[in-house]
């Protein structure tokens, strides 16, 4: 099985911000950024402007390891101890399958598994001691 494990920081409008912060303090290099207005699916719901411009999705490399930052989707209900997620990373859908119901046993669903433009098999859910795991197929 190859899974891999990414820390995920969720703002509330101040991804931006974050990430030149730890470009600065970490040595970050930024190798990916996109905002929700750039997304495919940003030409279903109109946006605001402050909402086309928050980050939909960063990864920045520090050292030999990852670091994902994003801010919260527009209109999603944003609570302190949701900022810290942990992305799993698989390569199959089934096992992305396995590992989601596991988690979300006596947990709560905060987006079912579901294909999404970005992965065939994606969802976030908390899982019963209260820690927030997205986890996300990679597209062969």
């Amino acid at each position: 099985m190859s899974l891999k494990f990414t820390p995920f920081i969720m703002l509330d409008g101040h991804a931006n911000e974050a990430i030149g912060f730890y470009e600065k303090a970490l040595g970050a290099q930024v190798v990916f950024k996109q905002t929700y207005g750039e997304s495919p699916e940003a030409g279903g719901t109109p946006l605001s402007e402050e909402a086309k411009n928050r980050i939909a999705h960063s990864v920045l490399v520090v050292g030999d390891s990852e670091l994902y930052v994003s801010d919260f989707e527009p209109g999603q209900h944003f609570e302190r101890g949701d900022q810290v997620n942990i992305c799993i990373t698989v390569k199959e859908e089934a096992e992305a399958e396995r590992i989601y119901e596991a988690l979300r046993a006596d947990g709560k669903v905060l987006l079912p598994l579901q294909p999404i433009y970005f992965s065939p098999a994606y969802g976030m859910v908390t899982d019963r001691f209260g820690v927030t795991f997205q986890v996300f197929t990679e597209r062969n």
